[in-house]
C-alpha cells in the first residue's frame, strides 16, 4: 500500500510556509547553503522530494543536514528511486543497478570499505520513514510522477518513483490537488510549470541547481553545486488542478 503521509489543515497557521526541495543527489554543499537561505520556522513544512542521495560526493552529509533540520521545522521527506534502490541493497537484493545509478559516491561518502554496517543504522531508520507521498489540504508532493485517475494511496511505485515526466505528462489529479514532484531534471535552473503540476528537479549534480520552492508564495531559491545561493524569485501559482 502506498505510504501517504496526510496533514489536512496543517499549513493553515499564520505563521506556516511550506517548502518543497528539488532532488539534492549529494550535493551537501547546495543543500547546507539553500537551508542557511531559507526562512524555516518551527510551523513550516519543508518536503525533500527524494533522491537526497547518489551521484554527488557526500550523500552522508545530505542525510545528516536533513536529520538536523527536522529538529526545527515539520520534515517530509518523500522517499526517491535512488533511496529505493540503496534499501533494496541493505535488506539483501543485489548491489549492480544501484552501484550503476549513482550508489558507489554514497558508499564512498560513508568510508565503504567491503561491509555496509558502515552506513549508521539511525541513518538507515531515517530514509525508511520516508514517505511515497505527501498530502496537504490542497497539494500533493511525490518523486516523480503519478496517475491522474487514481487516488493517491493507490498509485503504484513505478508511477511514483521510477516514471519520468518526458515519457508520461500527467493531466492534474482528480483530487483536484496541485501536484509538486522531482526525478525528471531540467539543467536550465527552470522549474516546469503545468495544469496542476510543478516540477522542481533542476539538475543539480550534473551542471544544474538546487532549488527549493515556497508553493503558497511562489517564491524560489536555488543554490549551485558550490553553495552559491540567487536571491529569491516568485513565480505566480495556480489554483490547485488550473
Amino acid at each position: 500500500m502506498t505510504k501517504v503521509s496526510t496533514t489536512i489543515h496543517a499549513a493553515s497557521h499564520q505563521a506556516s510556509r511550506v517548502f518543497a526541495i528539488g532532488d539534492i543527489h549529494g550535493c551537501a554543499r547546495a543543500l547546507e547553503a539553500l537551508l542557511a537561505a531559507l526562512p524555516i520556522g518551527p510551523f513550516d513544512i519543508v518536503v525533500p522530494l527524494g533522491d537526497v542521495i547518489d551521484r554527488g560526493n557526500d550523500s552522508r552529509a545530505a542525510i545528516e543536514l536533513l536529520m538536523s533540520l527536522s529538529s526545527r521545522c515539520d520534515l517530509r521527506p518523500i522517499l526517491g528511486n535512488h533511496e529505493e534502490m540503496m534499501l533494496d541493497v541493505l535488506d539483501g537484493k543485489p548491489p549492480k543497478r544501484w552501484l550503476k545509478h549513482g550508489g558507489t559516491a554514497t558508499l564512498d561518502s560513508y568510508g565503504f570499505c567491503g561491509r555496509l554496517d558502515v552506513i549508521p543504522q539511525e541513518h538507515i531508520d531515517f530514509i525508511r520513514s520516508f514517505s511515497d507521498i505527501v498530502e496537504l489540504e490542497d497539494h500533493f508532493f511525490v518523486h516523480g510522477n503519478y496517475d491522474s485517475q487514481k487516488p493517491l494511496s493507490e498509485q503504484s511505485r513505478k508511477m511514483m518513483r521510477w516514471t519520468s515526466l518526458i515519457d508520461h505528462l500527467p493531466m492534474p489529479h482528480q483530487s483536484g490537488k496541485a501536484a509538486v514532484v522531482g526525478h525528471t531534471a531540467n539543467k536550465t535552473g527552470n522549474i516546469l510549470r503545468q495544469p496542476g503540476l510543478t516540477c522542481i528537479d533542476t539538475g543539480c549534480y550534473g551542471g544544474g541547481c538546487l532549488t527549493a520552492l515556497e508553493v503558497y508564495s511562489g517564491e524560489m531559491w536555488q543554490a549551485s553545486f558550490l553553495g552559491k545561493v540567487t536571491a529569491p524569485e516568485s513565480f505566480p501559482q495556480r489554483q490547485a488542478g488550473a
